[in-house]
């Protein structure tokens, strides 16, 4: 493929500014300043290094981000900043997507991808892929809120009882769930249901694929990776 529209598909810029980049000597493929826009590579494996930053190429791409607080998941943030100003502009600009959603003031994993079947089969409720979450509570937890929460809890807007797939206490005022679902404030509805309050909320893993147990690299708050076929496989995506 021409350097030019591998730039471009990269989400670095329409091909005009794609081909000037190269021409202003900014693109360079291992270690050579490239200066014409139209010479062509193989895209299997290829890096390149552009604003003395390495990329590689990618037809489609899945990141994995550790979210702070105070992040809204949205383009368009109504009072904090988006989650999106925390991901390099090329992928932005190349349509990535979050999958599914986390609270402005919950952290923790969060997927983005460019790949709509991947969002859609993560996110479907059909597919059911879990999200296990830890919760620090108001309150002290007790047997009782496990034994409600596993054995299922009434919400209001729900016409059955919702149920946890785990509960448990890990610490006085920490449990940690895994769901199934994903429906809006659901770990905290489902809390304050079994006589609690939700302080704070950090979902560790989306599947098998978890930030605790050395499936992801260690990200820092506010840091993203790519995800790579293995995590894909995790996730119960094949590419």
């Amino acid at each position: 493929m021409q350097l030019d529209r591998i730039l471009q598909s990269q989400g670095f810029g329409t091909r005009k500014e794609c081909r000037k980049a190269v021409r202003d000597g900014e693109v360079k493929i291992g270690g050579e300043i490239i200066r014409d826009p139209f010479r062509e590579f193989d895209t299997a494996d290829l890096k390149f290094e552009l604003n003395d930053w390495e990329w590689e190429y990618a037809e489609q791409v899945y990141i994995a981000l550790h979210k702070p607080a105070n992040y809204e998941c949205s383009h368009k943030p109504k009072h904090n900043e988006s989650v999106y100003n925390l991901l390099p502009d090329p992928v932005v600009i190349r349509g990535a997507q979050s999958v599914g959603r986390l609270d402005v003031d919950t952290t923790g994993l969060l997927l983005f991808s460019d790949d709509g079947k991947f969002i859609h089969a993560i996110s479907s409720a059909k597919r059911q892929v879990t999200k296990s979450y830890r919760a620090v509570t108001n309150q002290p937890v007790d047997d009782e809120q496990i034994r409600q929460l596993i054995e299922g809890v009434q919400l209001v807007d729900e016409p059955e009882p919702v149920q946890a797939l785990q509960a448990k206490r890990v610490g006085d005022n920490v449990i940690e769930m895994v769901l199934d679902q994903g429906k809006y404030h659901l770990v905290k509805r489902m809390i304050a249901a079994a006589g609690n309050h939700v302080d704070q909320l950090h979902r560790f893993a989306v599947g098998d694929l978890s930030m605790e147990d050395g499936s992801l690299p260690e990200l820092e708050l506010g840091d993203w990776c790519y995800l790579r076929p293995k995590h894909l496989a995790l996730l119960g995506y094949g590419t």
